[in-house]
């Protein structure tokens, strides 16, 4: 059961201040739906406004912060599609602040003549002079706090703007809660790793380019819990599984041994582990979870078929699926010497099996006369006894 202190973060991100449901279903596409998915998408890029030139010294197709004082407006000419401009200057020389669609009151009220302003924006050069066409940011010289440095950029979606993304993950990042550490703190210590929030909090506030990497210690820490946070979310699930009531298959050995006595080789190490590891769980009432893992030609064919004759000894029939026909065949084929020596019948049934062929392969494994049956995906089908 997930902890209260956690519920503000699996909210809806409708739950987040100027969210609606059309904002919401941008960000689902951007992120996810919930809060928590903005907290874990990090940004992929950083602005940069702490560069503070003069007018004259501001790079061409630069991003620049930079005081002016404002000295007059020029509003757009009534009746033609000219845009409103403010004209700006320093001690080094003009700029002129151009603005499509412009409404003139607010630009009055935001740049008022005579006054100081902190304008960011990209300088470009045109046609003589220095222009910031539409200014990111416009403050008071009094209150730099209303303009951040260095903003962090999401990734986006048509229609989500990066203001939106970007207010509404720093919302996230503030429901972030203190949590008990988990980790161990000689491994914190180790890696110089800092407790979860704050490694969240400095994800979403890089400063420079540098801090984006994928091998800082804020990433690493947070790549880091969420291997261990999916690995563990497999244990519970496998814990779940094996949890629910099974057969035990414990049976007799000796199809076992004629079997093993056939083998034209001996079994390697790993082989005979494996069936060790597999017999014990299978003599449990408890369901079996088990992944036999090896490359091609290892030896898993044989670990399965000797499974099989365990369940098969037990008074049950066994299956062993191939992904393809040609596989299934080869099994059939590679087998068919150990299950005489063990003295059980197997049969093939695959998706080229129709009408009578099928039939009478279904009626043999529905009277007990098929032991062990090959296939594919056909042996998981209703009709299939």
């Amino acid at each position: 059961m997930r902890p209260a202190i956690l519920n503000p973060l699996f909210a809806d991100v409708t739950a987040l201040k100027g969210v609606g449901p059309k904002v919401a279903a941008l960000i689902g596409r951007a992120a996810g739906s919930r809060v928590v998915d903005l907290l874990m998408t990090p940004p992929i890029s950083v602005i940069d406004r702490s560069a503070r030139p003069k007018i004259a010294e501001a790079e061409n197709g630069k991003l620049a912060t930079i005081e002016v004082l404002v000295d007059k407006h020029e509003p757009s000419p009534k009746g033609r599609r000219l845009p409103y401009k403010v004209i700006c200057f320093d001690e080094t020389g003009f700029v002129t602040l151009v603005f499509f669609h412009a409404r003139q009151d607010y630009l009055q009220k935001t740049l008022p003549e005579g006054k100081k302003r902190l304008v960011s924006g990209q300088i470009e050069d045109f046609k003589g002079g220095r222009q910031i066409v539409h200014p990111d940011y416009i403050v008071d010289p009094d209150k730099p706090g209303d303009m951040p440095f260095h903003e962090p950029v999401y990734p986006l979606t048509a229609g989500l703007s990066a203001a939106v993304m970007r207010k509404a993950t720093a919302q996230a990042v503030a429901r972030a809660p203190e949590l008990a550490e988990w980790q161990n703190a000689s491994w914190l210590k180790q890696n110089d790793w800092p407790a979860w929030r704050e490694a969240v909090k400095t994800i979403h506030a890089p400063m420079t380019a540098s801090d984006l990497s994928l091998t800082t210690p804020v990433r690493m820490r947070a790549a880091y819990d969420e291997l261990l946070a999916n690995q563990l979310a497999l244990l519970l699930i496998r814990r779940a599984r094996v949890k629910s009531k099974g057969r035990a298959l414990s049976g007799d050995v000796d199809r076992k041994k004629r079997a093993y006595k056939s083998l034209p080789f001996k079994l390697t190490g790993a082989q005979t582990r494996s069936l060790k590891e597999i017999t014990e769980d299978m003599r449990q009432s408890e369901r079996m979870v088990r992944l036999v893992q090896g490359d091609v030609g290892s030896g898993k064919t044989i670990v399965a078929f000797f499974a099989a004759l365990q369940a098969i000894e037990s008074g049950t029939q066994a299956a062993l699926m191939a992904p393809t026909e040609i596989l299934a065949r080869q099994h059939m084929e590679s087998l068919k010497d150990l299950a005489d020596a063990a003295k059980i019948r197997m049969e093939i049934l695959s998706g080229r099996d129709k009408g009578a062929t099928r039939r009478e392969k279904l009626d043999a494994l529905a009277r007990s006369e098929i032991d062990l049956l090959v296939g594919t995906h056909a042996i998981f089908q209703d009709d299939v006894a």
